[in-house]
């Protein structure tokens, strides 16, 4: 290199310099991918204002609350927040510096456009829709045009956020007891002071969602099922007038096969005969993991069920996924000790530790379908009842008990109920008169089951005071636990292993192991009350896709039909009910 003269040692010093800055600088950015190979020297960091006029369409696009440019394009339930942000900022430019996006608003374009992958409708956002707008400014916008560039990329990325962040509908439109208005953004500050001169504007709309290993887990699943749905054919398999047995002929056996190697559930490495129609071996044993994963009895036979399901369309299943991902933007992102959480269509338990993850699950019963659903809400349990009163709530007492008093003068002492008057007392009755029914219709006395193994309750109930009177609670039942779907209760939820549960919500209350709550149940004092050292919360959920701690995506039936009104808001597009 000394020998070479000085010029030339400058040329090949550039070109080296040249080559290392070409290859760590990354991927272009979405200015640079839409303009081609221009790129643009470094921006002004003064915000840019515009002439009279286009503040004045500005100001007015603002107060009329829509904008025709955007998708959905009444933006009301935003009004406010957006012209709080233009009013901050002077009615200055946020996203838009000398004529150009900002390295800002084209990390904000790029989320938007990825909608989809969070659970997203990314057209919600108006997705497609950027690619012309930016060109639209590569080229001479008038001052109108950064003006509508500038406001509609404004209530888009506040749509996005408060969306990531709480969910798009309030879950008390349907009655849930959750509660998202504690948790809303101040959007004109959030946006003001952390995106329009964010260092790391990706990292700060990753911060709004959810902080738990189950969000992240559905949002990978549904990338998956995402994939997975481009590459199916959609074949039906051909329905059966009886169920398919093992070792049975079925001319759907080739499609079964692809299906259930796409889905996973038939291992890659696994044989299967392509030319044989006999369903048998480890398509057997695939069709049981597909069963165990969609809430059906494991028993390897092609039923009606069964057909259902796997006939059902991934984009069905890609849905599911995403309305799960919506209900856990609902959810608080802190809670003051691990949770219990029910999920209803699951029909199942889990209690978590400290590290998140399920340190013990069980199968619950729930309300029934019609007329009884076990209701979506969160609180606290705050105290255990061994060997509880059951204290017959109003409806049933009118609906069930007074009619089997009437027609069995002997069923209130058989089933072990009290008469009680309405200041609590117990009172006598004449079980050969019919003034006791008359008046449990009439809602005049009230009637409480005394403590024991036939009680309705069971042998211990854990109570967390809510509106919807609703508690776990343990039941003489068990047989009903082996039931698939498991909608049988009047509202409250049955509980399986109720002695471990309880062991676990007492693990803070010194001496109460599993020995001794057991104990409690069977031979202690009849309504003993304790009071948990330390609140728990409890989650009831309503969720018809799961992801395991393994990855595996669980899918359950709409009972309540919940996904359904779901969707039917989702389709009615912004604004949502907030």
């Amino acid at each position: 290199m000394a020998s070479l003269n000085p010029s030339l040692r400058w040329m090949i010093f550039t070109l080296v310099l040249l080559a290392w800055t070409t290859s760590t600088v990354g991927q272009p950015s979405l200015w640079e991918r839409s303009a081609g190979s221009s790129s643009w020297a470094a921006q002004s960091s003064t915000p840019q204002r515009l002439t009279a006029q286009g503040e004045s369409e500005l100001r007015a696009s603002i107060d009329s609350g829509s904008l025709a440019e955007l998708r959905w394009s009444s933006f009301v339930d935003y009004r406010p927040q957006v012209k709080e942000f233009y009013e901050s900022g002077g009615y200055t430019l946020a996203w838009v510096r000398d004529g150009r996006p900002t390295l800002q608003a084209q990390v904000i374009i790029e989320a938007l456009q990825e909608a989809d992958g969070k659970g997203l409708d990314s057209e919600d956002y108006d997705g497609s829709r950027w690619a012309e707008r930016l060109a639209k400014l590569r080229g001479s916008p008038s001052q109108a045009d950064l003006g509508r560039f500038d406001a509609v990329l404004t209530v888009c990325v506040m749509r996005y956020i408060s969306d990531l962040h709480v969910g798009k509908v309030n879950p008390r439109y349907f009655h849930f007891g959750l509660d998202v208005e504690r948790r809303n953004y101040d959007l004109a500050d959030f946006l003001r002071v952390r995106l329009v001169g964010g260092d790391d504007v990706k990292a700060v709309l990753e911060s709004v969602e959810p902080p738990f290993s189950e969000y992240r887990r559905t949002q990978q699943a549904l990338r998956h099922y995402l994939e997975l749905a481009r590459h199916d054919d959609g074949q039906q398999l051909p329905a059966s007038a009886k169920p398919v047995s093992p070792d049975s002929s079925y001319p759907g056996v080739t499609r079964l096969a692809r299906l259930l190697r796409l889905l996973g559930d038939l291992p890659p490495d696994v044989a299967v005969q392509d030319d044989s129609d006999i369903y048998q071996g480890a398509l057997v044993e695939a069709v049981m993991r597909f069963q165990t994963r969609h809430g059906l009895a494991p028993d390897g036979q092609l039923g009606a069920r069964t057909l259902k399901e796997l006939n059902t369309p991934l984009t069905r299943r890609v849905r599911q996924l995403q309305l799960t991902l919506e209900r856990w933007r609902w959810l608080p992102h802190e809670f003051s000790a691990p949770p219990v959480v029910v999920n209803i269509p699951e029909f199942r338990l889990s209690a978590y530790d400290e590290q998140s993850s399920v340190a013990l699950a069980t199968n619950v019963i729930v309300g029934k379908a019609y007329r009884h659903q076990t209701p979506v809400f969160a609180d606290e349990i705050s105290y255990v009842v061994f060997r509880p009163y059951w204290n017959v709530p109003p409806g049933i007492q009118r609906s069930e008990i007074a009619p089997a008093a009437a027609r069995d003068r002997s069923y209130l002492e058989t089933e072990r109920f009290e008469v009680l008057s309405r200041s609590g007392q117990v009172v006598a009755y004449d079980p050969a008169s019919d003034e006791v029914s008359q008046q449990l219709r009439a809602g005049a006395v009230q009637v409480r089951q005394r403590p024991g193994p036939n009680n309705a309750l069971g042998l211990v109930k854990l109570g967390f005071p809510n509106s919807f009177s609703v508690y776990l609670h343990s039941t003489p039942t068990q047989k009903l636990f082996s039931q698939p779907r498991r909608d049988f209760s009047h509202g409250c939820i049955r509980v399986e292993r109720s002695a471990e549960l309880t062991t676990w919500v007492l693990r803070n209350n010194p001496g109460w192991d599993l020995q001794r709550v057991e104990a409690a149940m069977q031979s202690g004092r009849d309504n003993e009350r304790i009071y948990l050292a330390r609140p728990i919360p409890v989650l009831i959920l309503y969720s018809t896709a799961i992801v395991t701690e393994e990855g595996e995506a669980r899918f359950f039936d709409d009972i309540y039909r919940l996904d359904e009104a779901l969707e039917q808001v989702f389709a009615k597009g912004h604004p949502f009910p907030r």
